[in-house]
């Protein structure tokens, strides 16, 4: 039996809810807002059987409008986040956090993989006049992602075999392929520096977050050269590094169910 077969056999339909998770789906493997038009071409659905979901979606808080059309707003992730596991993943490490942003003077972000995308789900600003960050929730795909590498590098081999079948589907297999080989050679290295593709002067720091069973998040200071310099480039991975290490020794010793 097809999975299209097994899907025409559920017993229980709920056309209503199958349509507005299609479109939570939809804007949620967008970088960019959508119209209800662009939702109803690319969903394959009338933008009148759209419209009261979009509707129901934005009243419930879910989606929200701007001048160029609907997108995520942050509940979905806020009802994740209360998840146990990404609960204790985020008191582990928004303590040693704070203490890499004092001693540093640089803004650090906690990043997690979501199937084949990464996001944000905590950041300490910069205790400095200057920094930069981005917002809690934010999510892009992991081959684009310079935590992408460290995250595919270091994961565990099922893990990293499921991960590049779905990014092979999405991106095809020569794009995979070579992004693979870059994040094993990454992953050897013990941390990534790399020139950010937003903003200009701007350079990501990556390190690993290690459980008991691989990877499971990356710790990232986006490290801006001041004047006077607080601490060099060098300095700064070596304090990176070594929080990455205290937070991975913390998840290391949480007890699993």
């Amino acid at each position: 039996m097809t999975p299209h077969d097994a899907t025409d056999e559920r017993k229980y339909r709920a056309p209503a809810l199958e349509k507005g998770l299609d479109v939570l789906e939809l804007l949620s493997s967008q970088a960019e807002p959508m119209t209800p038009s662009q939702m109803s071409t690319t969903l394959g659905r009338s933008v009148s059987e759209l419209f009261r979901m979009i509707q129901v979606l934005e009243f419930r808080g879910y989606i929200e409008q701007s001048s160029d059309g609907y997108r995520l707003t942050n509940r979905l992730f806020s009802l994740g986040m209360a998840q146990a596991p990404i609960r204790t993943l985020s008191d582990a490490a928004l303590p040693v956090m704070r203490a890499l942003a004092a001693e540093t003077i640089q803004s650090c972000h906690l990043v997690v993989p979501s199937g084949d995308q990464i996001v944000v789900i905590a950041r300490v600003e910069s205790p400095g006049d200057l920094g930069y960050s981005v917002r809690i929730g934010y999510r892009r795909s992991i081959l684009h992602a310079t935590s992408g590498l460290m995250l595919y590098g270091c994961a565990n081999p099922s893990a990293r075999a499921a991960l590049h079948d779905a990014l092979a589907q999405i991106h095809g297999p020569r794009k995979t392929a070579a992004f693979a080989r870059n994040a094993m050679a990454v992953a050897q290295a013990g941390h990534i520096e790399r020139a950010s593709d937003f903003v200009k002067g701007v350079t990501d720091l990556v390190a690993p977050i290690m459980g008991s069973d691989g990877v499971i998040a990356t710790l990232i200071t986006p490290y801006i050269e001041r004047t006077p310099r607080h601490l060099t480039l060098a300095q700064t991975v070596v304090r990176l590094r070594r929080a990455a290490g205290e937070i991975s020794d913390k998840m290391s010793s949480v007890p699993h169910a």
